[in-house]
C-alpha cells in the first residue's frame, strides 16, 4: 500500500496466486475499503472452468468500483431463452449442449500499460484496451479501445486521441513502462513531460 494513501495498493503482490489472472508492476487500485478487496469485488463472473483471462500491464492506474466483467456472465443466446436452466439441475440440465454457451466465450480481457480506468468503469468480456488509454468514469467499455485513446459513455466511444497518430506510433516504440527500473527512475520527468525528443534520447 501507497504510506500516505492506505486506499490504494499495488496488485500483482495481492494476486499472485490468483488463478487466470496476470497484473504488471505498478499497477494499482484506489478503495476505501481496501485494495486487497480487488479481486471479490472488481473481478466478476471469473470461474477457473472457463479459462479467460484478465491480463492488466504495468503502471495501471484503477480507481475505485471499476469491474472487469468474465466470460462467466455470459448466457446461451443461439435459443429461444437465454435462462440456464442447466445449472439448476433437476433434470433440467439434460439436452443442454454446452457448445451453445462455449459459442458466447469472447476470450481474455487485456488492459495494456499506463492506462487510466476511472470509477465504476465497466469492461466488458474479451476487450482490449490498448497502452496509454483513458477509460471515463462510469463508460461502459463494450469493444477494442485503442491506444491513448479517451473513451467514455455507455457503450463507451471514442472521445479523442491523447496524441496524433505520429507521436502514438513513437509512443508505442519507446514503451517506457518496458524500462528497467532505474532508467524509469532516472528518466520520470521526460516520462511526465510532453517533449518527445527528450524521451525517446532517455539513457
Amino acid at each position: 500500500m501507497a504510506p500516505a494513501h492506505k486506499r490504494v495498493g499495488f496488485l500483482k503482490p495481492l494476486l499472485e496466486d490468483a488463478e487466470n489472472i496476470e497484473i504488471g508492476d505498478f499497477t494499482y487500485y484506489d478503495d476505501p475499503q481496501g485494495p486487497e478487496h480487488f479481486r471479490e469485488r472488481c473481478v466478476l463472473y471469473h470461474y477457473p472452468f472457463v479459462g479467460d483471462r484478465l491480463v492488466i500491464g504495468r503502471f495501471c492506474a484503477l480507481a475505485e468500483g471499476v469491474s472487469f466483467i468474465m466470460n462467466g456472465a455470459n448466457h446461451a443466446m443461439a435459443g429461444f431463452s437465454t435462462f440456464p436452466f442447466n445449472i439448476f439441475g433437476h433434470g433440467w440440465e439434460d439436452g443442454f449442449d454446452p457448445a451453445t454457451w462455449t459459442a458466447e466465450n469472447r476470450g481474455d480481457t487485456t488492459i495494456g500499460h499506463d492506462v487510466w480506468i476511472g470509477t465504476q468503469a465497466m469492461i466488458m468480456p474479451g476487450v482490449s484496451i490498448g497502452s496509454g488509454a483513458i477509460i471515463a468514469a462510469r463508460a461502459v467499455v463494450v469493444s477494442d479501445v485503442a491506444p491513448y485513446t479517451i473513451v467514455g459513455g455507455n457503450p463507451a466511444r471514442p472521445i479523442r486521441q491523447r496524441f496524433d497518430d505520429t507521436v502514438i506510433e513513437r509512443l508505442l516504440a519507446i514503451a517506457w513502462w518496458d524500462w528497467p527500473l532505474d532508467k524509469i527512475s532516472r528518466n520520470l520527468d521526460a516520462i511526465r513531460g510532453a517533449d518527445l525528443d527528450r524521451l525517446e534520447a532517455a539513457q
